[in-house]
């Protein structure tokens, strides 16, 4: 579903593009012959609400919007989109074709954790261990593991992507989309009720959610500074699932990782995660660069002092 997504716009940022560039939310031909399909494919949104606007990167991945990911493909191909999931853990079978884009093939809970791993710990791959030591009944120490280790992106396409995930749950606003709403509501994003009484969650955090075809498959992965979570909710048998948009990955399994981490945050005990976590960086020009790339009415540069924050 709609958490792999997150892949194509890693590529895209790291083939250059940036968070405030604009894609026409409009949709794509996959020519036949062009793509070795056998007819041309044309992807369209779940909704309608967004057609038509030409709309910034960081918006699109906020709301998930299925053309502009296509868009990327169209750009890019899905070679190289398998690439880099390749390079971010993905050992699944994964196949080259367009619809690649929208998530059309399996990989388990362990590997697209393992992923989006990859954005907070600096664009560096690690490999997930069940076991990290073995001792015997004394506690000496027969054998020892250490996880592999590769870096996968550049650490400001890293530092991007962090940023871009916790659109879905900020929100990101656009004013032409507030100039359509008859609500008058242009920020929006996948994942805002996180945010609210429910779950109430004020801690630095992003997330994708995601949903496959006939609703079988419902999708959260939440990243946090010292904590991913991948919720699956779903059936091996495939054709037991919901039947209606309550089989969204935002009704299904989001609420599962939001009481999961309220609950995470209100154990005392729990110290390596806590709601005053903050995403790190290797230094203040890496924070600086990945503040920028997402500041598209910016009228100078933001240049945030060492003094004002410790988060690096």
């Amino acid at each position: 579903g709609s958490t792999f997504k997150p892949f194509l716009y890693s590529l895209a940022i790291q083939e250059g593009m940036n968070p405030c560039d604009k894609i026409l939310n409009s949709p794509v031909v996959f020519n036949k012959d062009q793509w070795g399909l056998s007819k041309d494919w044309i992807p369209y949104n779940a909704s309608p609400e967004f057609d038509g606007l030409n709309l910034p990167l960081k918006f699109g991945l906020a709301n998930s919007i299925n053309i502009m990911t296509a868009s990327i493909m169209h750009e890019y191909g899905p070679h190289a989109v398998v690439d880099i999931a390749r390079k971010m853990g993905v050992t699944s079978n994964l196949e080259a074709t367009p619809s690649i884009c929208l998530g059309t093939f399996e990989i388990t809970v362990k590997e697209i954790a393992a992923a989006y791993s990859t954005f907070v710990n600096q664009g560096v791959y690690t490999e997930p261990l069940l076991i990290t030591k073995i001792t015997d009944k004394n506690g000496v120490l027969i054998e020892e593991f250490s996880p592999k280790k590769n870096e996968s992106l550049s650490e400001q396409t890293s530092s991007i992507m962090v940023n871009l995930l916790k659109g879905a749950v900020t929100g990101v606003y656009n004013k032409d989309v507030h100039d359509r709403s008859t609500k008058n509501i242009g920020t929006r994003g996948t994942a805002m009720s996180l945010r609210g009484n429910k779950y109430n969650i004020k801690a630095e955090i992003g997330g994708k959610t995601g949903t496959t075809q006939n609703y079988s498959d419902g999708w959260f992965v939440g990243i946090t500074p010292n904590l991913v979570t991948a919720v699956w909710v779903g059936c091996e048998d495939r054709s037991a699932h919901f039947n209606s948009s309550k089989g969204y990955g935002g009704y299904m399994a989001l609420p599962i990782f939001g009481h999961f981490m309220r609950d995470v945050y209100d154990d005392e005990t729990i110290t390596e995660v806590t709601e005053q976590d903050r995403f790190k960086y290797s230094s203040m020009q890496i924070k600086n660069y990945a503040a920028n790339k997402m500041n598209c009415d910016q009228i100078e540069d933001i240049n945030i002092e060492e003094s004002e924050t410790e988060d690096f």
